[in-house]
């Protein structure tokens, strides 16, 4: 979903090269992960903010003296789900409405309850969701405070009545996501074509939407660039994207004491909590590790 700004620039990469990296690709995990003498898998997407909720779960659980082996940035959910399943993967950050819809695209929960239902139920067989953050990071429609201005936008509804032909910067997975151009149409009466940036709603997105390249930007709701450069974040009444708390995805390698850990994390991860991390990523430049090292250690969860 997302690129990993605090580890080296800004790189342009669509799925396809993300699986070509995908670094369980020569044999990283394996059938141990997290078993009896191996150690805990922990993943992330290609996306800063994943990257750093990662390391926060696998400081933690380094702290009470567990191996763990990182296999980050694997790139998209149909990249890296498939890993998990295979028991590659012991420990990832998700998003909780995002990721009932690829196990259940006919799911119609609106809310966290039902949607934490529909995941117990849908998940695959060895992977659990343990609990959610108060914190979200979801999809959201964003536009130029201009744009906004010039054409009364509050809502995303209200794109409808834009003349022009609308263009929206997105990974090019957004073309399919239930919150894409049908979802769009069908919801909301907005047609949209999709101009496709791969990098995750970062940089080189906000850069199209800022260069007037296209209208419309799918950007993650608790990234600082949408405050920084004053961008106006749509509302979506009609819930077309789901809440996305950050839920923990672990395998049945992953034991009580360990999955305790990292809802120690969780319980920590409040809105306000992720958008401070965020913006220290962004803002210094800071690698994942550091940051999180530095809010564990805040949070006195840094010892066993």
């Amino acid at each position: 979903m997302r690129l990993a700004l605090s580890l080296g620039g800004v790189a342009a990469l669509g799925l396809t090269a993300c699986a070509a990296d995908d670094p369980l690709a020569e044999g990283g995990g394996g059938d141990d992960g997290g078993g009896e003498g191996g150690p805990i898998v922990v993943g992330s997407q290609q996306y800063y903010s994943n990257t750093i909720i990662a390391e926060l779960y696998a400081q933690r659980l380094e702290a009470a003296g567990h191996e763990v082996d990182r296999q980050f940035d694997i790139g998209q959910r149909e990249v890296y789900m498939p890993e998990l399943e295979a028991g590659d993967i012991d420990v990832f950050p998700e998003y909780a409405g995002n990721l009932l819809q690829y196990v259940d695209p006919e799911s119609e929960a609106a809310d966290l309850e039902s949607i934490l239902s529909g995941l117990e139920e849908g998940l695959p067989e060895g992977i659990t969701a343990l609990a959610p953050a108060e914190a979200t990071d979801q999809d959201s429609f964003v536009v130029t405070e201009d744009f906004a201005q010039e054409n009364g936008l509050s809502s995303v509804g209200d794109l409808a009545g834009v003349e022009e032909e609308l263009r929206i910067a997105a990974n090019s997975e957004f073309e399919t996501r239930p919150y894409g151009p049908d979802g769009l149409q069908e919801v909301y009466g907005v047609e949209v074509t999709l101009v496709p940036v791969e990098d995750s709603g970062g940089p080189l997105t906000v850069q199209a939407l800022l260069d007037g390249d296209v209208q419309v930007a799918d950007i993650y709701s608790a990234d600082p660039a949408i405050e920084a450069n004053d961008l106006v974040m749509l509302e979506d009444p009609e819930d077309l994207v789901l809440p996305q708390n950050i839920v923990p995805l672990v395998s049945e390698a992953v034991d009580e004491e360990a999955a305790a850990l990292i809802e120690e994390v969780n319980a920590e991860l409040t809105q306000e909590e992720l958008n401070g991390l965020n913006a220290v990523s962004v803002d210094d430049q800071a690698a994942a590790a550091d940051v999180a090292t530095q809010w564990l250690e805040e949070q006195g969860l840094d010892d066993a």
